[in-house]
């Protein structure tokens, strides 16, 4: 096949007498290296022009936060054995304690709020309480949990107020939970707590006196994160009131608001707008981040309300006081589920009465008691959660074309967003100036519109020839410089075949070499690692080779341990005519080898190397220097199961250059 590059050859051909002169369209420096995101920062949420594109946006994102807590794909739910007792009766409503096992072993703790001589079926809300001293058990002018449970089952709802992990009765696993290793696995406080509050929505469905369409949620602090991101994935949530938290500079300083990937491109105020169209009000403090909430973060998610037809379903209210869920946020609240739930508008309706607070002896779940023979200790729950991820995938394995195709659409989701990458369209791919560069290479940058990245790239063309007959993009650890000591052995051959060849810097690489302040905690909730840039870097470069040589067959070359960054890329791109990859004897299947060698965050809840060898169709496929590390199997499963045994060769030591480059340009 010959291929006419579209303006390359004719630009390179031209270049000793042409001088080209442009503003550069891509930033100087890689804003990726020099901008670094975090929880303090000030963000901005700039709308959406068309419903079609929110809704579009708006699944994108309920997959990111889903696979982020490590609920992509959504785990199987087991039995929850709850159990209901302790009956306190009083005016007008009546209290119960409550235990149930969101995982095996592990328990959701709390009390159960009902009202007393109201005709049910009642709606039910969730009290998630925040970071007050006493959890939910926290009784003070700022903000008290029972007063709002007590007042809300009054008015003619089942309230359950639960614990945060680590909080009163909940001291299984510690409420900090945080580690690079399980990180990998999607497993944390911030998944934990989000699975223990969907649980919390199955045990309210269980209840005979609960209305299973009208579910609600409120919290204040860290309960109002976790009330909009429940919200965000939960559609049962069907009226939300998050307090004092949706901001646009403070995101949530706490662990359990906070995990990998949650906020990468994205903010808290583009998170609660997932809660449109149903009924959301944000409540903020002058005194506190939300100050701003009336002018800022309230208009821009009554814009996404206005594109779907609901904006009456949106309301802010903002108090003069100090971070809080005061008895005048409550009462905002309560007027609100008021309107929604019970269908009253009249907010004098809904003041708040008095109310008496027990001595928290007859609400802990267990004090002067054990817990249940069977609760497992904090090391056993999280290795049960990696059990847990891992026997999912195992599932998952396809068998046949219809399980391929369902595992194809299930993980290529999680695949997408454990690396938080994608292949870029034509149209987005920017590129600067080209200069003659060593050894008759042309030298530019490319990157993608609004990304501010910026790739330094080599793109070498057959000498004196007017066709090429393929692009080889050639990757190496050590950027694009490593291919001048290379250039006899492996660029000059492909390009005596009429092969172009093409090299980058990929991100920390070469002329890319960065030095980002990776020191905070929260680092990855906000940015990438330099590992998943580097893959998103190789996709850009993919992009950039389609655009100019048209439909010229590519082949993407991954040297030493850059192999493994292209096998991953594989897995997002479109077909690729053929891949050799250096898998430079990595052992896929040890958490320490990612933690030494590969740090992506949620690569390994994701499959890892099993998924991306799966997604990629099964077009030509060198994989070598395996050792006996690198686990093959996946890759020989897909090729039996498509019948492309052909295409597949693995080998178990490093090849050559030469032998490569006679794989590359052998007749098929």
């Amino acid at each position: 096949m010959l291929i006419r590059p579209t303006s390359l050859l004719i630009w390179f051909l031209a270049w000793p007498l042409v001088a080209i002169s442009q503003e550069s369209p891509l930033p100087e420096r890689d804003r990726r290296a020099t901008e670094i995101r975090h929880l303090n920062a000030s963000y901005r949420f700039d709308g959406y022009q068309t419903k079609e594109a929110w809704l579009a946006r708006a699944q994108a994102l309920r997959h990111q936060i889903l696979m982020s807590a490590g609920l992509w794909p959504m785990p199987e739910k087991s039995p929850l054995n709850p159990q209901v007792f302790g009956r306190l009766e009083r005016e007008g409503y009546s209290i119960e304690k409550v235990y149930f096992e969101s995982l095996p072993g592990f328990y959701v703790t709390g009390n159960l709020y009902r009202p007393l001589k109201k005709p049910g079926p009642f709606p039910a809300l969730l009290s998630p309480h925040g970071h007050w001293a006493y959890g939910r058990l926290e009784n003070s002018e700022l903000g008290s949990i029972p007063a709002r449970c007590i007042n809300l089952a009054r008015q003619g709802h089942v309230v359950f107020s639960y614990d945060m992990v680590g909080y009163n009765d909940s001291r299984q696993v510690n409420h900090r939970l945080i580690d690079k290793r399980l990180d990998l696995w999607g497993v944390g406080s911030l998944g934990l707590h989000l699975w223990n509050s969907i649980r919390a929505l199955d045990f309210l469905e269980t209840l005979p006196d609960v209305d299973p369409k009208q579910l609600g949620c409120t919290g204040a602090s860290g309960g109002g994160t976790q009330t909009f991101l429940l919200t965000a994935v939960d559609d049962r949530v069907q009226v939300s009131a998050p307090v004092n938290m949706i901001s646009h500079y403070m995101q949530g300083g706490d662990v359990c608001e906070n995990t990998a990937n949650l906020r990468l491109d994205t903010n808290n105020m583009e998170i609660g707008a997932l809660m449109a169209p149903r009924p959301l009000l944000l409540v903020s403090a002058a005194g506190d981040w939300t100050r701003d909430t009336p002018r800022v973060e309230f208009p821009a998610i009554q814009s996404v309300y206005q594109l779907l037809g609901a904006a009456d379903k949106v309301e802010t209210v903002q108090m003069f006081a100090q971070h809080n869920y005061n008895r005048d946020s409550r009462e905002a609240v309560y007027a609100w589920f008021g309107r929604w739930f019970l269908n009253n508008p009249n907010s004098d309706d809904f003041r708040e009465t008095s109310f008496h607070v027990e001595f928290p002896p007859k609400l802990l779940v267990f004090f002067e008691r054990d817990l249940p023979w069977e609760a497992k200790s904090e090391q056993q729950i999280v290795e049960m959660m990696v059990q847990r991820n891992r026997a999912q995938l195992d599932k998952l394995r396809p068998s046949d074309e219809e399980s391929l195709r369902q595992f194809r659409e299930v993980m290529g989701v999680a695949m997408r967003h454990a690396l938080a990458a994608e292949f870029p369209s034509e149209e987005s791919i920017l590129q600067t100036s080209r200069r003659p560069g060593p050894l008759d290479s042309v030298v530019l940058a490319i990157g993608r519109k609004d990304m501010g990245d910026r790739v330094p790239t080599s793109l070498w063309l057959p000498k004196g020839r007017s066709r090429v007959t393929s692009v080889a993009l050639v990757i190496h650890p050590e950027g694009k410089k490593a291919m001048e000591s290379r250039h006899q052995d492996l660029v000059r051959p492909l390009l005596r075949r009429n092969q172009a060849v093409v090299s980058i810097d990929a991100f920390n690489t070469g002329e890319a070499l960065a030095q980002r302040d990776m020191s905070d905690r929260f680092f990855t909730t906000y940015n990438r690692t330099d590992d998943a840039n580097r893959v998103q870097d190789i996709l850009t470069a993919l992009a950039f080779i389609r655009k100019e040589f048209s439909d010229a067959p590519i082949s993407l070359v991954g040297l030493e341990r850059a192999g493994l960054w292209c096998l991953l890329a594989r897995a997002l791109a479109p077909e690729i005519h053929q891949t050799a990859a250096d898998v430079a004897r990595f052992d896929a299947d040890q958490d320490q080898s990612y933690l030494d060698r590969l740090y992506i965050p949620l690569l390994r809840r994701a499959g890892d190397f099993g998924t991306a060898l799966t997604l990629a169709p099964p077009a030509r496929l060198l994989i070598h220097n395996t050792a006996s590390a690198f686990d093959t199997y996946p890759a020989r499963r897909l090729y039996h199961l498509t019948r492309s045994e052909n295409r597949l060769r693995i080998e178990t030591n490093e090849l050559t250059a030469s032998d490569i480059v006679a794989w590359l340009t052998q007749s098929r």
